[in-house]
């Protein structure tokens, strides 16, 4: 190994890799105490999911050493590239891809099974990172602010495509970055506004919403009518407001729950509400039993008495009992974080929650240093990546979001997702190493 080898390794955030690695072991270890039972013969049984995961981090590893010892320049070089290829694959997913619960978003050959999605992420953050790092490049304009957007709904529109929702979600989580490199207040206020609207839409009855935004209309006019006497601006925004409102909440949404979410989504929100599932969309998507409690509501109970059972201090390792014997369902891996919960209690769960927003922290604190900007957005695009999971999967196992199907980063059970977050950490610190000698 050259001098310069050598010294790379010196320049690498050790921190990272330190939180890296204690998240992939606690992940290792949930995964291990859901499956392990007394009675297995041996603790090295090859078919259990803890056993494929130690492979998968071996694997990671040996990713992340190459990335290590690849010249830094080449990820900003090829960004566009490798981005433009992860793109013809997540296409070619929809067609030829496995169907697994109904979604299309699996490659495979024999028993290798991965997620394009999955990786895909890593590309995206790339290729937004190339592009806002541009010399051309001028986030102010409108023009630019349009394809930035579009490298990063592109992926997640295809995605949606091989019915994979939650994972197309993730992509959002990109304008947080361009949020961060000079995208106007008013996108954010318009994000919220469509949020509330939305909830508005299914928490209010269609007509007596209607009536809200007609009086909310004419009071804000109002309010204004000065402006609106000397002015037609005002008035072409508030009756196009209006309108978009109306259509929004009166034609689009009934529209996508009727149409375009599948029963089970349309559950899961519901569930999260509060409220059941009304006629109209129940009829719809083949079923108006409200008696039953359907499939998203019990997984998320479930979920919150095992992690509520678990107290200050937890059971106890391999102590959990509605992990153990199966009552949360698909808890190695979206609902991982049950099993922390139930053995470890308030406690275990502040300190794994400590270790991630000491990990994200971190990370913005190295994108804030560097001097190249293609590094900054990268790390900000890592950060986004890990905040929106992190977020997103704690919020839905204790029940305050929607059961969307994200994994908790490196704890997760999977393959393509533990690999794909470990790509995105080794590329972060393979290129903050060289942070001295980028300029841009």
């Amino acid at each position: 190994m050259t001098s310069l080898r050598k010294a790379l390794f010196y320049r690498i955030d050790g921190l990272v890799l330190l939180l890296y690695v204690l998240l992939v072991a606690i992940g290792i270890t949930a995964v291990f105490s859901v499956e392990h039972r007394s009675t297995d013969p041996s603790l090295i049984m090859m078919h259990k999911s803890y056993m494929k995961q130690v492979v998968w981090f071996g694997y990671s590893l040996i990713f992340g050493f190459v990335i290590l010892l690849t010249d830094s320049k080449f990820f900003s070089s090829f960004a566009f590239l490798i981005y433009t290829a992860a793109l013809a694959v997540l296409l070619l997913t929809i067609f030829v891809g496995v169907d697994v619960k109904g979604s299309r978003s699996w490659l495979g050959v024999g028993s290798f099974r991965f997620q394009p999605g999955e990786v895909a992420k890593i590309f995206t953050a790339m290729a937004i990172a190339k592009f806002l790092s541009a010399p051309e490049t001028n986030f102010k304009t409108m023009r630019d602010k349009v394809i930035a957007a579009g490298i990063a709904l592109v992926p997640a529109a295809l995605i949606l495509l091989q019915k994979e929702t939650g994972l197309a979600l993730v992509y959002f989580s990109f304008f947080i970055v361009m949020y961060r490199e000079g995208l106007p207040n008013a996108f954010l206020i318009i994000a919220f506004s469509l949020v509330a609207l939305v909830l508005g839409t299914l928490l209010i009855e269609r007509r007596t919403l209607f009536i809200i935004l007609t009086v909310l209309t004419m009071l804000i006019s109002w309010l204004m009518r000065w402006s609106l006497r000397r002015y037609m601006a005002p008035r072409i925004i508030i009756v196009s407001s209006f309108i978009f409102c109306i259509l929004f909440s009166q034609v689009a949404v009934p529209f996508v729950f009727k149409n375009v979410l599948q029963k089970h989504q349309v559950d899961r929100i519901y569930s999260t509400l509060g409220r059941d599932v009304p006629d109209e969309y129940s009829k719809v998507q083949g079923g108006t039993d409200k008696e039953k409690i359907n499939a998203s509501e019990y997984n998320v109970l479930q979920s919150k008495i095992a992690i509520g059972s678990g107290g200050f201090w937890g059971k106890g390792f391999l102590n959990g009992t509605s992990t153990k014997n199966q009552f949360v369902p698909e808890q190695n891996t979206d609902f991982i974080f049950c099993a922390i919960g139930e053995q470890f209690g308030f406690v275990g769960s502040a300190v794994l929650v400590l270790l991630y927003l000491t990990l994200m922290l971190r990370i913005v604190y190295i994108a804030e240093r560097q001097r190249s900007i293609f590094t900054r957005v990268y790390s900000y695009c890592v950060a986004s990546i890990l905040f929106f999971h992190f977020a997103v999967n704690i919020s839905m196992t204790i029940g305050l979001m929607p059961v969307i199907g994200i994994t908790l980063p490196f704890l997760s059970y999977g393959g393509s997702s533990l690999m794909s977050f470990s790509i995105l950490i080794f590329i972060l610190v393979r290129l903050d190493a060289d942070r001295q000698a980028l300029i841009r």
